[in-house]
């Protein structure tokens, strides 16, 4: 890794494929379709597509459940759709992300289906299994991520298997030489077909502990979550750097790890020269209204100034070594607008979106747009939870529901963080379902599509597509946006964020009011006096700056560039 590896100077954009675009009228999104809008995607500027899993399955929780990585689930077509799409987006100068699952596998595996048959054949360990306590109970008390007891006694076998996630979805025995040699055959094939990388989900799961133990409760069903027990474990790091040797090392491409569970101070040791990755998904600042119990029912509170720390102690660490993912949105979270800003900003238009785009978009890493949000998607409200297809959105209501909640708490809670906020269905158009399908779609489309469109992006020249067009632009054209350091400015302002990304031969500043109200933004004279050129702005008419004090129009965000 250097310092101006390819990667670090582009934007990503990701693609869930059942949502993006239905080319064979069957409600479904799939390859074709992905091909069909790359168009689309080279205008807006973006370089790089991360696709979510496309891979044999039997979609019990959306593809993340893989009994075959050398195949495609016919849902999104065969494996010449997937060369086409590899060829037609190099063509492009757009590289493929495939999405990596690593921590299991589906419970249809052929590897999985002959593990379970006995506990002497050559694949009996891997998996991990245990037998049960004495009194024929769960060898442990850990929560899956999903709900429920993350153990599934197995009749044929006589043990029960570990499972983080769905039961579904059992845990891979990393610790077994074998599952890591088959694991990296697999990985060396797509990288055979010229795929630009990958983005490893769940891989900081991988690394189970040393000794399967009771942990203490925290809620009502008596069970803890898995993670306390499997996230990050010490010993993840010799795996990984064995993977890396093994498999990336020979390409150039970039990695992008899902990364629950690595705290900010450890950057430097999964990303960097002497790293794992190119780049870190971190989840501080996607996780701040959930609290570490993960009850999306017992909201927690949270101001700017927080977000302010979590962003800017990651960017510390980056500054000095390693890489960031930069994101607001994907596919297990709720849209950002709703999210960061609320009610009041999805009520004022483009103007909120184009400043989180502002934001996060300049911080150091390399962002990444996730489908529909340079259009401002915001979250839906089904109106009951039998509309809902999301495992964790089905599960956390019936815990709301165990736990006291009315039907109503427990469904506005699902309102506010399902990931089917992010997935209801591309809104390409104000045509019947949104232009995504002539047919019925899998998932809901949201009823904003006749105002919030592509085709009605594409038709104003000050969208939010648009926006997005010129902040990529911008980067790609100010060595400060691409590699300079971040430096906060007043962190203790409850409205107004603002930074500097600095370099040897340049100095930026942006200024982000991210509230609903006028703001004066005191500041010294001589930095409103420094920042002589607006290079970028969401408004068309700024209020008069005097000398100690900017005033900032609500949601108002600025990019200077400084003497």
């Amino acid at each position: 890794m250097g310092e101006r590896d390819w990667w670090k100077e582009i934007a990503v954009y990701q693609v869930y494929p059942k949502s993006f675009k239905d080319a064979n009228d069957d409600g479904s999104g799939d390859l074709k379709g992905i091909i069909e809008k790359l168009d689309y995607l080279q205008n807006l500027g973006i370089e790089a597509i991360w696709i979510n899993p496309v891979y044999q399955s039997p979609m019990v929780d959306n593809g993340y459940d893989i009994m075959d990585y050398k195949a495609i689930h016919p849902q999104f077509g065969t494996m010449q759709d997937m060369d086409q799409l590899i060829s037609e987006a190099g063509k492009r100068g757009m590289r493929i992300v495939m999405d990596l699952v690593l921590n299991h596998t589906s419970n249809q595996h052929p590897w999985f289906l002959e593990s379970k048959r006995s506990r002497t054949n050559a694949k009996k360990d891997w998996y991990i299994w245990r037998d049960p306590k004495p009194d024929g109970t769960a060898p442990t008390n850990w929560r899956a991520e999903f709900g429920g007891s993350s153990w599934t006694f197995d009749e044929q076998r006589g043990q029960y298997y570990l499972h983080c996630f769905a039961a579904e979805q059992p845990d891979l025995n990393w610790a077994n030489p074998d599952v890591r040699a088959a694991i990296y055959e697999f990985i060396t094939f797509w990288l055979e077909k010229g795929v630009g990388g990958f983005r490893l989900d769940a891989i900081t799961y991988i690394k189970k502990p040393e000794r399967f133990t009771d942990l203490p409760p925290n809620g009502e069903d008596g069970l803890a979550p898995v993670g306390r027990a499997s996230l990050n474990q010490p010993g993840i790091l010799d795996y990984l750097h064995e993977m890396k040797a093994r498999t990336f090392d020979n390409y150039d491409i970039f990695t992008v790890a899902e990364a629950p569970g690595v705290p900010a101070e450890q950057i430097p040791q999964f990303t960097g020269e002497n790293g794992v990755f190119s780049m870190l998904i971190e989840f501080d600042h996607i996780n701040m209204g959930v609290g570490s119990e993960q009850k999306w029912y017992e909201p927690m509170p949270w101001s700017l100034t927080d977000l302010k720390q979590i962003v800017s102690k990651s960017q510390h660490f980056v500054n000095k070594s390693g890489w960031s993912a930069l994101y607001l949105e994907n596919h297990d979270s709720p849209r950002s607008i709703n999210s960061y800003l609320g009610d009041q900003a999805v009520k004022a238009g483009t103007i909120s979106a184009k400043l989180l785009a502002t934001f996060y978009t300049l911080l150091k890493g390399t962002p990444y747009i996730y489908q529909g949000q340079e259009l401002g998607m915001t979250n839906v409200h089904y109106p009951s939870i039998d509309k809902y297809d999301d495992l964790s959105s089905l599960n956390q209501y019936r815990s709301a529901i165990r736990e006291g909640c009315s039907e109503q708490e427990a469904l506005e809670a699902v309102w506010h963080f399902s990931r089917d906020n992010s997935r209801t269905p591309m809104q390409w158009s104000d045509q019947v379902y949104a232009g995504f399908s002539t047919q019925k779609p899998w998932l809901g489309v949201h009823p904003n599509f006749v105002r919030v469109n592509a085709q009605a992006e594409l038709r104003n020249p000050d969208s939010l597509y648009y926006y997005y067009q010129k902040l990529i632009r911008l980067r790609k054209s100010s060595r400060a946006f691409r590699y300079g350091d971040y430096a906060l400015l007043k962190p203790d302002h409850e409205h107004v964020w603002a930074y500097t990304r600095s370099c040897s031969r340049e100095k930026m500043l942006v200024i982000l009011n991210f509230s609903d109200t006028l703001v004066d933004f005191p500041s010294s004279q001589e930095l409103v006096q420094a920042a002589t050129k607006l290079v970028l702005g969401n408004v068309s008419q700024r209020l008069p700056d005097h000398e100690n004090k900017m005033q900032l129009k609500p949601y108002e965000a600025r990019v200077y560039l400084v003497k």
